[in-house]
């Protein structure tokens, strides 16, 4: 969840159309599969809300701490993303690790 604006992430920016949203689920895929917290954190809105389980974090910089800690201590898989549904201006996907 972001409040910021739409042009702050990554393109291709909002209005999604059909292949816009899967070109940027892709991009997400390819850029979280990196494991370099410093790319993966320009993806997202510099107030992106992030919730993982009982933790919420704030802002690219907390989104960057998580994810370095995350990726020293989980090794040896990679994120799938697939897209479930889309509006104009939102996007929803479904994924898992392999």
């Amino acid at each position: 969840m972001a409040t910021g604006t739409a042009n702050e992430g990554r393109p291709p920016y909002p209005p999604f159309t059909a292949e816009a949203a899967r070109i940027k689920v892709k991009a997400a895929q390819d850029a979280w599969n990196t494991k370099d917290p410093a790319k993966v954190k320009l993806a997202y809105t510099p107030d992106s809300i992030w919730r993982n389980r009982d933790t919420f974090l704030t802002g690219r910089d907390e989104i960057q701490v998580f994810l370095t800690k995350k990726w020293e201590r989980e090794l040896g898989y990679r994120l799938r993303k697939e897209l479930f549904t889309f509006t104009e201006n939102r996007i929803a996907v479904q994924f898992w690790y392999e």
